[in-house]
């Protein structure tokens, strides 16, 4: 199962904003950002002048880092989106926001999309029924997701949903959190991705 490296701590100093990486860590004074806001390394408090090409690879490495997908899957979600009939970055972002590890996390039964990712590949949620253990799989709208019964007194499940208060659950996402599922009510739009971040310099960047 391919996962985001341990070190994510220095993934959010680099990329200059919280990507929530870390559950209720990045909510403390513990969270690493917090103590030392610059990037990692011997010359991250020096003020550097970036290239337009570095801009948009930050761009691009941050949206990675913030949904925790690797390089090749991301630019297969590019090609997908380059080829559909939207606006190529909106799609983009729609595409990584539908994912199910991202959902499940943004319906509050995870700490983390990591955590999220990690209890979807062990077979603890369902999609309209049917068991899915696939975090790239993406939603539809209608799409009723729900924790599996013998899953629901797992402890990181009931803590994420305790704590959920610390977030807002999107306006295109229904939570039931007393029936443990939850219900995708319409496709997310641009205004619904939380990330700051300038979707055109992906596209630049991938148009090289």
């Amino acid at each position: 199962m391919s996962c985001i490296p341990n070190s994510v701590c220095k993934m959010c100093r680099r990329e200059n904003m919280k990507l929530f990486l870390k559950a209720d860590r990045c909510f403390t004074d513990k969270c690493s950002f917090e103590r030392r806001p610059y990037p990692p390394g011997q010359h991250g408090q020096q003020r550097l002048k970036f290239s337009e090409f570095a801009l948009q690879l930050r761009e691009k490495q941050k949206t990675k880092r913030y949904y925790g997908v690797y390089e090749k899957q991301f630019a297969l979600y590019f090609e997908k989106a380059d080829k559909s009939r939207g606006v190529t970055g909106t799609e983009l972002l729609k595409l990584l926001e539908t994912r199910l590890d991202n959902v499940v996390y943004s319906l509050g039964y995870a700490g983390s999309r990591r955590e999220a990712r990690h209890l979807v590949k062990h077979n603890h949620f369902t999609v309209n029924g049917e068991k899915c253990n696939i975090p790239s799989y993406n939603v539809s709208k209608g799409d009723v997701v729900e924790v599996k019964q013998g899953s629901r007194e797992i402890t990181k499940i009931l803590a994420s949903i305790e704590s959920v208060k610390k977030r807002e659950i999107p306006a295109w996402l229904e939570a039931d959190h007393g029936a443990f599922k939850g219900t995708v009510k319409d496709m997310p739009s641009r205004e619904n991705v939380t990330l700051p971040v300038e979707e055109n310099m992906i596209v630049e960047y991938y148009s090289r």
